[in-house]
């Protein structure tokens, strides 16, 4: 018979009362609200060691241990399981390891949850070769009903942590049982060998999945153009993109406008321009990131006309402008000193609306944030107590700018 501890959180500092005191008046505290009868052989106290890991009291949890079984109390297997992480998550991991061990020389399987809590444990502290340690011993113990569910946590663990020759050991050693790679782990490999690894790396691990008759998905996409950014390979992010796929449709405009950006990053207009076309000809739509990739160029060229016709397009495709394209038409015209004739561009928008960015951030790690977009963020994250608009925006910052350029407009 097993019974289950429903018993409130003792909260109890460890330096007022012995460990052992205070882990028997849970044990008493537990009996009379159970009625305990002294027939049970298992003891379910994970509630228990689960408050006092919070409260950072792993001592008094093992204390508790060892009194439950000089009352000839059995813990059952969470019990344990919640003991042995109690221990890790409070960074004892001798004892940790000694639970865990005892557990591994009984009939107890751990669940997979257990062993993904435990592996997050050690991989945050950095101690890779303990989970691959742990690999090892499910693997001798033939723990089958955990695989390959347990290779793709320790493949994840690994990949986190940078340990790349750990993660292809732990996916060699996979392959070898017979398990398949399936499209989720192949894909975690391209996202941190995108991270950690070198661009021939990532690539050829990008050729593997490939091969595998896998498709890339969404992460592994955004991880490989991103390491192509960081490196300003803007050639070889274009060439990436079209090797993707650029008419695959589950990725909204993801592909696209990295291919726009590709192009902007170097301000290669024409191709810019080109590549546009060929977007909207082949039934996709700009979204907020289109337009924005394309006016942060035409502002940094200052090339006013384009400009105003991409937000005449937006208009046309009910498109919101937000605050980067704000920006870019404020920085635009300020830039050429035509502070005047601002409002000629900005009555395309309704400065009315409180200011919002909605530009997926990749577009920031190439061509940065406009003057007019970071001071604002800046501006407001001080001001929050007020209903800004773009209006109040563009006057605050024409009366910084125009003191600091000595340029007299009236707005």
């Amino acid at each position: 018979m097993e019974v289950t501890v429903l018993l409130s959180p003792i909260r109890a500092s460890a330096s007022l009362n012995p460990n052992r005191a205070l882990a028997r008046k849970i044990i008493r505290k537990w009996k009379r609200d159970e009625c305990f009868n002294g027939q049970a052989t298992y003891v379910d106290c994970v509630r228990i060691i689960r408050s006092l890991s919070r409260q950072k009291l792993p001592h008094v949890a093992q204390e508790l241990l060892l009194e439950m079984k000089s009352d000839g109390l059995l813990p059952s297997n969470s019990t344990l399981s919640a003991l042995m992480l109690c221990h890790a998550n409070n960074g004892l991991f001798p004892q940790a390891e000694q639970v865990w061990n005892e557990m591994l020389h009984t009939s107890f399987e751990p669940s997979i949850q257990v062993v993904s809590q435990l592996f997050d444990v050690y991989g945050n502290a950095g101690c890779f070769e303990k989970v691959n340690e742990i690999l090892g011993q499910l693997r001798a113990r033939r723990y089958l009903s955990l695989f390959p569910e347990v290779y793709s946590l320790a493949i994840a663990c690994f990949g986190k942590g940078g340990q790349l020759e750990l993660m292809e050991g732990a996916l060699k050693e996979m392959i070898s049982m017979g398990f398949p790679v399936d499209s989720a782990t192949g894909n975690a490999f391209i996202r941190y060998y995108s991270i950690f690894g070198s661009l021939t790396e990532m690539e050829t691990t990008y050729g593997h999945l490939k091969r595998s008759r896998f498709l890339i998905e969404e992460e592994g996409i955004r991880a490989m153009s991103f390491a192509y950014l960081k490196r300003r390979k803007f050639y070889g992010l274009a060439e990436f993109l079209k090797d993707v796929g650029l008419g695959r449709r589950n990725l909204g405009n993801l592909l696209w406008n990295l291919l726009l950006l590709s192009y902007a990053a170097n301000f290669k207009m024409k191709s810019l321009q080109r590549e546009f076309l060929r977007m909207v000809e082949a039934g996709f739509h700009p979204d907020l990131t289109t337009f924005n990739i394309r006016a942060l160029a035409f502002s940094k060229m200052s090339l006013l006309w384009d400009l105003h016709l991409s937000l005449e397009h937006m208009k046309h495709e009910k498109v919101v402008p937000d605050l980067v394209t704000c920006g870019c038409v404020v920085d635009a015209y300020l830039d050429r000193r035509l502070g005047r004739n601002l409002y000629f561009a900005l009555n395309k928008m309704n400065l009315d609306d409180s200011p919002l960015v909605l530009t997926d951030p990749f577009v920031f790690e190439v061509l940065g944030k406009g003057d007019f977009h970071a001071s604002s963020e800046a501006f407001l994250e001080f001001q929050r107590q007020r209903e800004w608009t773009y209006r109040k925006l563009i006057s605050v910052y024409l009366k910084k700018t125009y003191r600091r350029n000595q340029i007299f407009w009236n707005y």
